[in-house]
């Protein structure tokens, strides 16, 4: 069940367990903004989360962005480790409508993140050569490597958003894309990648506030494009197509969680707690001592 509501509806944390075949997350402690992953799905209606709820605030927002950056250095140790451990991979999955924090999460929640074993990786639109591959030929090549961290800021759903809004796709090739899409997700999985998905929602007149800032300040003119204008005007039809993809690729092995997005800070705070609350529900060890070393003295 999705609701903008606060108190229990939103999850506490979220863990991967491992089990035969691949990586399953595990039942959150409580119903969360987690997009069903059985026939419940057809019933999820984005309209239906608030995106200036905050379920995860704790106290102030002075409070909040403290807890932010402590969930952050917690988020460097546990990477470390994962580096360490070897047997996991971790792709975490940034979607949302332009402004809707994709970069401030990147900066909010990795920043103390070694780069020695995170990436992320920016999709932007597909060179003449990725078209003349099938359309997750380039995104395979970004996944990550045994012990390290990719975030994708935008993904291979852009497949199945802009081209459905656009027209350039029929409803059976959508189809088609969503099943193909679960396929290389579960393929993934149970090759050891844990898959954390997160769709930034943020409301149309939050979006509005924030492409004007960036129109009224020349130091960020960089940021602004006019397809940003063309996107907005065409709002109603990407919730459209955004609910569509949700439903249709929420699985047990990579389901899509809202994070209501509104607030930077709460946005970030979520986040946080769950990549953090992932990485610790894998249990992550360090490798066994060589025995050959005890003793041994460095003169």
């Amino acid at each position: 069940m999705v609701s903008g509501a606060r108190g229990n509806r939103f999850p506490v944390s979220y863990a991967h367990t491992l089990m035969p075949g691949g990586f399953m997350p595990a039942t959150p402690r409580s119903p969360a903004l987690q997009v069903p992953t059985n026939q419940a799905a057809a019933r999820f209606k984005l309209a239906d989360v608030a995106p200036d709820a905050k379920p995860y605030a704790v106290g102030s927002k002075a409070d909040s962005k403290a807890r932010v950056e402590a969930l952050a250095a917690e988020i460097d140790v546990l990477q470390d480790l994962l580096y360490a451990d070897q047997r996991f991979k971790v792709l975490v999955v940034l979607q949302g409508m332009d402004t809707s924090g994709k970069d401030g999460t990147v900066r909010g929640v990795f920043a103390q993140t070694s780069p020695l074993g995170m990436r992320v990786v920016s999709w932007r639109a597909p060179s003449h050569l990725e078209q003349a591959h099938d359309y997750l030929w380039r995104i395979h090549a970004q996944m990550p490597r045994n012990g390290e961290i990719v975030i994708f800021n935008r993904s291979h759903y852009e497949d199945v958003l802009v081209p459905v809004v656009q027209g350039w796709i029929d409803a059976k090739t959508q189809q088609q894309r969503f099943a193909q899409i679960n396929d290389f997700e579960r393929m993934l999985s149970e090759n050891g990648t844990v898959i954390l998905k997160f769709m930034l929602h943020i409301g149309k007149d939050e979006q509005r506030e924030r492409l004007q800032a960036r129109l009224d300040d020349p130091r960020k003119h960089w940021k602004f494009d006019v397809s940003d204008l063309e996107a907005r005007a065409q709002w109603d039809d990407y919730q459209a197509a955004y609910q569509q993809l949700l439903r249709a690729t929420s699985t047990p092995w990579a389901p899509w969680t809202v994070v209501p997005a509104n607030s930077k800070t709460h946005r970030n705070l979520m986040i946080a707690t769950l990549v953090r609350d992932a990485l610790v529900g894998l249990k992550l060890r360090y490798p066994a001592g060589d025995p050959a070393l005890d003793g041994v003295q460095v003169s």
